[in-house]
């Protein structure tokens, strides 16, 4: 397909009502729009649907950039990863056009750091001797640090590119989508024989054998609605920042130069994106932020802390190559959410429900990069009651449970 067939993919298609579906995905960031082609690929009648405007910047799906890296400290998630990435050329071949720009990934953080030296052992990564002979000398990194770069495998994900993509090739697949449809119950199918019935807060009703949910940040609200089980996701207010390159360093800090996407374990966790997007900007935030409720967000919740703390690094670490002093010349809002662990929620709901209702929740800033691999798995369990592509990468999908970690009203 060609690109230019890809700009606009979603609205002509919301006219083709079906009244049932094989599988209802519910919610249209980035693993409900991957669970959706995945599905439809497979030749299933899909419905995707998505509460806001598609492409909206309220959740965790929106803007410009994500790191997809080997550098994990967990090595469950290294064959996830692996696998997503090869799914991202596949999709890329099939659209016709790029959302992934490869670049070195650099970890850095304390020298005994636990979790930084098991990320770096995990991904293979070479410890820099002479940091200040890379870059153009950009880092400048306190005593006792490690810093090891990985060569291959990383890279910069363009977020709401890759989102509509994965929208226009569910709809190329056969997929129905609808946007402004606001998910407030699914219940059993009222006739029996199994299935559910998916409402919206327009009144309408959509039959399916099965149903995905893949809300992010409102999942505790819905599932808890929806089923009784209460699943501790907590949003959390996180903010992007973009600060100003100084003069003469604009070209030595792009992706086209070679320069690395990075990630801190040491305080604060900062991480950073190479000169992309905005020419002359570079993108360095840090993880956390305050708790917020996804209905009533406070839009400058966290501003404050957040931007002083990542320019004190910057005045420190790359005072050189990037103005601090004035503050960031764009800030963006997103959410993060987190469960207790950090680890991703997969699997079937349970309860009444058993396996007609799949959820796939709490990636915990992280789970943009796994997103074509979660949602081959999540599609696979919604139409096969398994995923044989996570068994046969050495994924073990049933560690992340609603039944295994945590408690429902049914005690699943």
């Amino acid at each position: 397909m060609a690109a230019a067939a890809l700009a606009h993919p979603l609205q002509a298609s919301s006219a083709s009502h079906r009244s049932q579906f094989d599988v209802i995905v519910v919610g249209a960031g980035i693993i409900g729009s991957c669970t959706a082609h995945a599905a439809a690929s497979r030749g299933a009648r899909v419905l995707l649907l998505e509460r806001f405007d598609f492409l909206h910047h309220l959740g965790s799906s929106h803007g410009e950039s994500r790191i997809i890296r080997d550098a994990y400290s967990k090595p469950r998630y290294l064959p996830m990863v692996r696998l997503a990435r090869r799914l991202w050329s596949d999709v890329e071949a099939e659209s016709g056009y790029r959302v992934y720009t490869p670049a070195p990934h650099l970890s850095f953080g304390p020298r005994g750091d636990a979790t930084l030296l098991a990320a770096v052992e995990n991904a293979g990564a070479v410890e820099v001797d002479d940091l200040s002979k890379r870059w153009g000398g950009a880092f400048r990194l306190p005593d006792g640090s490690l810093a090891a770069v990985s060569e291959h495998g990383g890279g910069v994900l363009n977020a709401s590119k890759a989102m509509a993509m994965f929208q226009a090739l569910a709809v190329k697949n056969g997929a129905v989508v609808r946007d402004n449809s606001e998910v407030v119950a699914v219940e059993k199918a009222p006739e029996g024989g199994g299935g559910v019935a998916v409402k919206t807060s327009g009144g309408e009703v959509f039959r399916g054998a099965k149903c995905v949910v893949t809300v992010g940040a409102w999942a505790s609200k819905l599932l808890r609605s929806v089923a009784g089980v209460e699943i501790p996701i907590q949003p959390l207010q996180t903010l992007t920042l973009y600060w100003r390159i100084k003069p003469g360093r604009e070209e030595s800090l792009t992706a086209k130069a070679g320069f690395p996407t990075f990630s801190s374990t040491g305080e604060p966790p900062v991480y950073g994106i190479p000169s992309l997007e905005i020419p002359g900007l570079i993108k360095i935030s840090c993880d956390g932020g305050p708790p917020c409720d996804p209905d009533s967000r406070d839009w400058a919740a966290g501003d404050r802390e957040v931007t002083e703390r990542v320019a004190r690094w910057i005045e420190v670490a790359m005072k050189d190559h990037v103005e601090a002093a004035g503050g960031p010349v764009i800030r963006q809002a997103c959410m993060s959410c987190m469960t207790p662990d950090s680890d991703f929620v997969i699997d079937f709901l349970g309860g009444e429900f058993g396996e007609d209702v799949v959820v796939g929740v709490g990636f915990s800033g992280h789970g943009f990069k796994m997103a074509p691999a979660v949602g081959k798995f999540l599609a696979e369990m919604a139409i096969d009651g398994k995923s044989s592509t996570a068994a046969e990468a050495g994924v073990c999908v049933w560690g992340w449970g609603v039944g295994w970690r945590y408690t429902s009203a049914y005690g699943t």
